[in-house]
């Protein structure tokens, strides 16, 4: 039988197939079906520094229904949390009391001192990694590209400095020279890499004027973005890698590990199928690997990469000219 067994995060995983940062870690019956399921490690969601400040404010009922609605005004919607911090490190507490997960905690600040407080606690609560989400809109128009890597970095070098555990820095596409980053990371003290943050964008009520929340599940088509990238960093650094967004088939699998990847998150995926998809998605990639006559996937990992690809071309600039060049489309 082929071997599905991989690294990721200095963590010895059965197989590549994590449950990413969801609600599902939220509860812990759930977290229960998907370790049944199969699940040998899980994400939990981001805990955000802004629901933190709100808990040491007494914020959550007490700060709703007791201040004025300025102050309000000026301090995110309290309802939009799920876990507060205190639960989040009881659940990572429960997770590791009674299942054998190994337990990726998640957290997304917005100052050098938040990460790093919010990243020893989650330590304390028995986390065996940490991925930091990186979730930032630029939109001040001084700050340079360099600005905002810099700052991205600072808060990295520093939670690496700090905190005992692996780290993994969980990126958007949006950068000028991805690889580049990442380089920068392996440099400050990362271990791991995720690609890519999904950017939920605000949609517009034209008749309201208001701006409108909207959260859509991913899509298989996503994935290709991730595909391009993970081929072309996967051959150039020594952090371990996961795709996350748009794994929703087996095949989806074998092609992020073909690409480079260590480990997928998947979400969107359970989220519509429930925790029995997870099954589903480890018994076809391993019958893949059977079929295709791979002994393991450290055999198969990378074989799709921009250094080992028959068509390298097919993740540069050459291959998107012949693409559009050649095509004419339904004309009318």
């Amino acid at each position: 039988m082929s071997s599905l067994t991989t690294r990721y995060l200095g963590l010895e995983l059965d197989h590549p197939i994590v449950p990413g940062a969801s609600p599902m870690g939220d509860d812990i019956d759930q977290v229960l079906r998907l370790e049944d399921a199969g699940a040998c490690a899980i994400v939990m969601r981001s805990i955000f520094e802004e629901q933190v400040t709100l808990d040491q404010m007494a914020a959550h009922r007490h700060f709703d229904g007791a201040s004025d609605a300025e102050a309000r005004s000026m301090m995110p919607d309290t309802d939009v949390y799920a876990l507060g911090l205190d639960a989040y490190l009881d659940q990572i507490r429960r997770i590791r009391a009674r299942t054998s997960l190994k337990v990726i905690g998640s957290i997304n600040g917005s100052s050098p001192g938040g990460w790093t407080d919010y990243a020893r606690r989650v330590t304390s609560a028995g986390a065996h990694a940490l991925e930091l989400n990186l979730y930032e809109v630029a939109s001040d128009p001084r700050m340079s590209a360099g600005d905002v890597e810099e700052r991205q970095l600072a808060v990295v070098r520093e939670v690496t400095r700090e905190v005992g555990l692996p780290i993994a820095v969980k990126l958007s596409p949006f950068y000028s020279s991805l690889p580049n980053f990442v380089q920068a990371l392996e440099d400050v003290g990362a271990k791991g890499a995720v690609f890519f943050n999904r950017f939920y964008q605000a949609d517009i009520d034209p008749l309201q004027l208001e701006a409108v929340r909207t959260l859509r599940l991913s899509s298989p088509e996503e994935l290709l973005l991730r595909l391009r990238w993970l081929a072309l960093v996967s051959p150039r650094t020594r952090l371990q890698l996961a795709a996350s967004g748009g794994v929703h088939a087996a095949t989806d699998v074998v092609k992020a590990i073909m690409a480079g990847a260590q480990v997928v998150q998947v979400v969107s995926a359970l989220l519509k199928h429930g925790a029995a998809h997870l099954r589903a998605l480890i018994t076809g990639l391993s019958q893949f690997l059977e079929e295709q006559e791979y002994p393991s996937l450290d055999v198969m990992r990378g074989n799709m990469s921009h250094a080992r690809s028959p068509n390298p071309a097919a993740y540069e600039r050459a291959d998107y000219i012949q693409l559009l060049s050649g095509w004419h489309g339904p004309m009318r």
